[in-house]
C-alpha cells in the first residue's frame, strides 16, 4: 500500500510503498477515507519526546471503511463506515468500561492514518451514522479533545471565556463554550489568519496584540476571564493566563508543551487560581462530538480548509510548520 512515513527528526516525511497491514487476533483493517493532520503530528517530527521511530506512520484523526477482520473480531463487519478512536485500550478493564480509556494499562496512541489502510481494534471503532461523511468522522477527535477540556473546566452559563490559540483545538473550544452557554467568548492569537473562522465558530471577539496581550484581552472581554483555555503549548503562556483570569478563576491546559516552563506560584496563589490539565477525552465525549455533527452542527465543519492526496502530504506537511490561512487539512488516501 501507499503510505507517508516518518524519516527522522527535522526531516521531511516520505511517500512510499509499504506492506499491506494484516489484522491479528481481535483486530480489524480500515481503509482510510480521511485523516486529519494534527498539530501534534507536526511536533512529533521535531521533538524527540514523542519517541517516533524511522518508518512510523503518523495520523490519529481518521475515519474509513472496515475491509478486513482478524480472528475473534466481533461487533463490526466488512463495509462498515467508522470513525476510529485513536486511543488504544484493552476494552475490558474498569477504565475502559467507564469510557475513560486513557487510563487503561494497555493505553497507547493509535497512528497509521497517513496510509491507505490501518490496523485498529473493534472497541476503537465508532459507527458513522448515514448522514455523516468520512470527513466528519475525521474531525470528531479534535472536537472530543476540546469537549473534554470544557467539561473539566466547570464553566457555567454566562461565564466569560478566553481561548489562547486559534488552532483547531482552540476553535473547537470556542464552539463548545458558546454552545454550552458562555456569556462572551474571546479567542486570542498572535496572528489574524483565523479571525473570521473563529467568529463563525462561536467567538464574540478575536484579539491580536502580541505586544500587550493581557490588556487587549481584558478590554475585549470587558473584564478578566472566568475561564482561560490554553490551547497552544509554549512556555510562558500559563503565566500569561494567570494574568488574564479573574481571582478564583480557572485555567485549563490543553496545549501540549514538552519544554520546561516556570510558574509564578505566588501570583497563582494570590488569585486562588485553579489550574486544570486536560488529557485526551472519554468515549462518551467522543460519541457526544459525533452526535453534535449528526444533529446538524455546521460550525465544526468550518475547521476543514483543505483536502489533499496522500502523495501531496509530505510537501503540505512541511508548509504547515509555517502559519498560514490553513486550519484543518484532511488527507484523502
Amino acid at each position: 500500500m501507499k503510505a507517508v512515513t516518518f524519516q527522522g527528526l527535522h526531516q521531511p516525511l516520505a511517500f512510499e510503498e509499504v506492506p499491506d497491514p494484516t489484522p491479528g487476533e481481535g483486530e480489524l483493517v480500515v481503509e482510510v477515507g480521511r485523516c486529519g493532520i494534527c498539530g501534534s503530528d507536526l511536533h512529533m517530527t521535531q521533538d524527540a519526546a514523542y519517541g517516533c521511530q524511522h518508518g512510523d506512520i503518523l495520523g490519529h484523526e481518521f475515519a474509513g471503511e472496515v475491509v478486513g477482520l482478524g480472528k475473534d473480531t466481533a461487533g463490526h463487519k466488512v463495509g462498515d463506515l467508522v470513525s476510529v478512536i485513536p486511543l488504544k485500550s484493552c476494552g475490558k478493564c474498569d477504565h475502559c468500561r467507564k469510557g475513560a480509556v486513557q487510563w487503561c494499562e494497555g493505553f497507547g496512541l493509535q497512528g497509521g492514518g497517513y496510509a491507505q489502510y490501518a490496523v485498529t481494534r473493534p472497541n476503537q471503532c465508532v459507527p458513522l451514522p448515514s448522514d455523516l461523511t468520512l470527513a466528519d468522522g475525521a474531525i470528531i477527535e479534535p472536537l472530543a479533545v476540546a469537549l473534554h477540556g470544557i467539561n473539566l473546566s466547570g464553566m457555567r452559563t454566562g461565564d466569560s471565556v478566553l481561548v489562547l490559540g486559534a488552532g483547531p483545538i482552540g476553535l473547537a473550544v470556542a464552539f463548545w463554550a458558546k454552545r454550552f452557554g458562555a456569556g462572551k467568548v474571546a479567542v486570542q492569537d498572535i496572528a489574524g489568519f483565523q479571525q473570521s473562522r473563529a467568529l463563525e465558530m462561536g467567538a464574540d471577539i478575536f484579539v491580536v496584540d502580541p505586544e500587550n496581550p493581557v490588556e487587549s484581552a481584558k478590554q475585549g472581554l470587558g473584564r478578566e476571564a472566568d475561564v482561560v483555555f490554553e490551547c497552544v503549548g509554549i512556555p510562558g503562556l500559563i503565566d500569561q493566563a494567570v494574568s488574564q483570569v479573574r481571582p478564583d478563576g480557572t485555567i485549563v491546559l490543553l496545549g501540549l508543551c514538552t519544554k520546561p516552563d516556570t510558574l509564578n506560584t505566588f501570583a497563582m496563589l494570590s488569585k486562588q487560581v485553579r489550574l486544570i490539565t486536560s488529557a485526551f477525552f472519554t468515549v462518551p465525549e467522543y460519541q457526544a462530538a459525533l452526535s453534535a455533527l449528526d444533529a446538524g452542527a455546521i460550525a465544526p465543519r468550518l475547521l476543514v480548509t483543505d483536502t489533499i492526496s496522500l502523495s501531496d502530504t509530505p510537501e503540505v506537511f512541511e508548509s504547515l510548520k509555517r502559519r498560514t490561512q490553513q486550519c484543518k487539512v484532511l488527507i484523502a488516501p
